[in-house]
């Protein structure tokens, strides 16, 4: 799997999170694509999203910033900023796939990079699949 990857933060919560349903699944993938060195092509937007995910989750402020300054040392990962050009796409996306807006950044990045999009989410893996390669961990 040394295809570059755009993870959800659903994925980096789970696989943080041992009470997540998917925490085993989560781990072992992220286990997988940093042994393997895959790329990690991301939106900036992941840190936000998971710095709340477990600060407001967990009630640890902490933990939340802690686990996104490791993320922004994970060597191998990409982070895209939201310019305009990008926003038109997830734009198009949120609209065409009625997905909510965060959700449409993160297809919108893999559409942008032709890369596979690993989430959690339902309705990505539900809606997404007839434009881009969507599956969970």
């Amino acid at each position: 799997m040394i295809s570059p990857v755009t993870i959800d933060a659903s994925v980096f919560v789970s696989a943080f999170t041992p009470s997540e349903p998917a925490h085993l699944a989560s781990k072992a993938f992220m286990l997988d694509v940093r042994q393997q060195a895959a790329p990690i092509i991301v939106p900036v937007l992941v840190l936000p999203e998971i710095s709340a995910a477990l600060a407001r989750g967990q009630n640890r402020p902490d933990l939340g910033k802690a686990f996104v300054q490791e993320l922004k040392g994970l060597p191998n990962t990409t982070f895209i900023d939201l310019d305009s050009s990008l926003a038109d796409l997830a734009v198009e996306v949120a609209a065409q796939y009625r997905l909510r807006g965060s959700d449409s950044v993160y297809a919108a990045v893999a559409l942008r990079f032709g890369t596979e999009l690993v989430t959690l989410d339902r309705e990505q893996l539900e809606r997404l699949p007839k434009v881009l390669t969507v599956k969970t961990p």
